[in-house]
């Protein structure tokens, strides 16, 4: 009964790392590509795979600022100045390339090896 238990949790290999540096790459494609209307992908699926309280932390942030760059898109005008224009770039950096940048600096774990 034990060496059942016991085989049940044991962690499948690779589970609970952070993907190579081509699958990031590509992961980190996702938002640019999108042009930030995706920018949560990368990070929810680190913190998936990982499931740190600080991935999760990031993946909150960045799922935010997608969130708001959603809205951002749908109720701003195209005519923009001033504050509303420094938001819109804000929220669309963000969720652009602060979510690419993220997946593709991502630290491995203590515990991982490269």
């Amino acid at each position: 009964m034990k060496d059942s238990v016991a085989m049940e949790n044991v962690a499948q290999p690779g589970e609970g790392a952070v993907p190579g540096l081509i699958p990031r790459v590509l992961l980190a494609a996702v938002p640019v590509l999108s042009l930030g209307m995706l920018g949560a992908v990368p990070s929810l699926v680190i913190a998936w795979r990982r499931g740190a309280r600080a991935d999760w932390l990031a993946a909150l942030a960045f799922t935010a600022a997608t969130v708001g760059w959603w809205f951002q898109a749908g109720l701003t005008p195209e005519e923009t100045h001033g504050l509303q224009f420094g938001l819109d770039a804000l929220l669309l950096s963000l969720s652009t390339v602060g979510a690419a940048v993220h997946c593709l600096f991502v630290k491995q774990s203590v515990g991982e090896s490269r």
